[in-house]
């Protein structure tokens, strides 16, 4: 395990004061933040209703998150995926992090690929919190070549406030649905490399911005990422006042996202739900990444439905009492014994299967009334 990186050195109440700020966010504020939406990728200068050369994609919501020997806990899932091209070569990246409601990332994950026929490069760095502070991972695969590794840790006194790139996109959300900021806001943070840095924050103001063929007020806010050596990349975020983006455009950079579906503004001005998943038109299990994004989800649905069924064992043996009547009485219409079945069901701790007790449905095969008959 190697050092980390130079970085520079802030001062303890640049730490202090922005943790001192993620602890005043509320539960609720973030539960109005976890919703998922589409941008269109465009080049800068493109007109909004230009067709789109790519998209990018965000969603945040709750999912559970263990780590080998620790209990399971609920958490914030943050994930992003970007298409586009650049230069011509196709090029995508993928962010997947666990984020705490305290804005405390346990497990991110950002991966790059530059599919330059025929030697694609991807790059992954991969960052997982523990007791003693955090571990950075980052992998280079260049064609068949073999993959290169690069491990370093920080303590946990040195990620005290600090913000990765997760818990930095929840964070923006906050903000716009405020509609207000203090005038310099800055974090200490970790970027897409793993090296230390500082993001910072500041309002530009309520502007006009063209969303599809409609013009709407939107609260824009520039985002800086600083890291040592004066290297500086920053952002413009436009806000719709729901904290949904409608434009996010990276200084500099050829091109932008852009919100093109004005479908989802109401006349009052509100927002129509969105569909949680981006349409694209692919055959997803041809599509690399999408196979990967359906597995990735296919795991969390797995823990989650352990998890529940862990809280709760009542269920397994109230199927299982079920199932044992079902057979035991054979009956003609399934449905209908069902439903007058758990109509009648009694307490789980006395299930008539296991435990011998009478059935709770007439006509049972030890002639007993139903379990609630007097």
């Amino acid at each position: 395990m190697e050092s980390p990186p130079g970085s520079p050195q802030e001062s303890p109440s640049v730490a202090d004061v922005a943790a001192e700020f993620l602890s005043l966010i509320g539960l609720k504020e973030l539960e109005w933040c976890l919703f998922a939406e589409t941008l269109a990728v465009l080049p800068v200068g493109a007109s909004p209703r230009d067709k789109a050369q790519g998209q990018w994609w965000m969603a945040a919501q709750w999912a559970p998150y263990q780590r080998e020997g620790e209990p399971l806990q609920s958490c914030i899932l943050v994930q992003t995926r970007f298409r586009g091209k650049q230069d011509g070569v196709p090029v995508s990246s993928t962010l997947k992090a666990y984020v705490t409601w305290q804005l405390e990332t346990l497990e991110q994950e950002e991966q790059e690929c530059l599919e330059l026929r025929p030697h694609p490069t991807e790059k992954t760095t991969h960052f997982v919190s523990h007791e003693h502070g955090m571990t950075v991972t980052r992998t280079l695969q260049e064609g068949e070549a073999e993959p290169r590794c690069h491990s370093f840790s920080y303590s946990r006194a040195r990620l005290r406030g600090r913000l990765l790139e997760g818990a930095s996109l929840l964070l923006l959300r906050v903000l716009a649905r405020r509609h207000t900021m203090p005038p310099s806001l800055v974090f200490p943070a970790i970027n897409s490399e793993g090296d230390l840095c500082t993001f910072s924050y500041s309002a530009l103001g309520i502007q006009q911005q063209a969303v599809g063929s409609t013009e709407t007020e939107v609260f824009v806010i520039k985002r800086a990422v600083s890291a040592s050596g004066g290297a500086r990349t920053v952002w413009h975020c436009s806000f719709l006042p729901s904290g949904h983006l409608a434009q996010l455009m990276q200084i500099d950079s050829p091109v932008l996202m852009l919100l093109q579906d004005e479908s989802i503004l109401s006349k009052s001005g509100r927002f129509e739900p969105q569909l949680p998943f981006p349409k694209e038109p692919l055959d997803w299990e041809e599509d690399m990444e999408l196979y990967s994004y359906f597995l990735d989800r296919k795991e969390e649905l797995q823990l989650s439905h352990a998890a529940y069924l862990q809280q709760h064992p009542e269920v397994r043996a109230l199927l299982s009492d079920f199932l044992q009547a079902l057979l035991l009485q054979q009956p003609h219409d399934t449905i209908s014994f069902a439903a007058e079945f758990f109509a009648h069901q009694r307490p789980i701790g006395t299930p008539f299967a296991s435990t011998g007790a009478a059935s709770p449905l007439p006509n049972s095969p030890a002639g007993h009334p139903p379990a609630n008959s007097k």
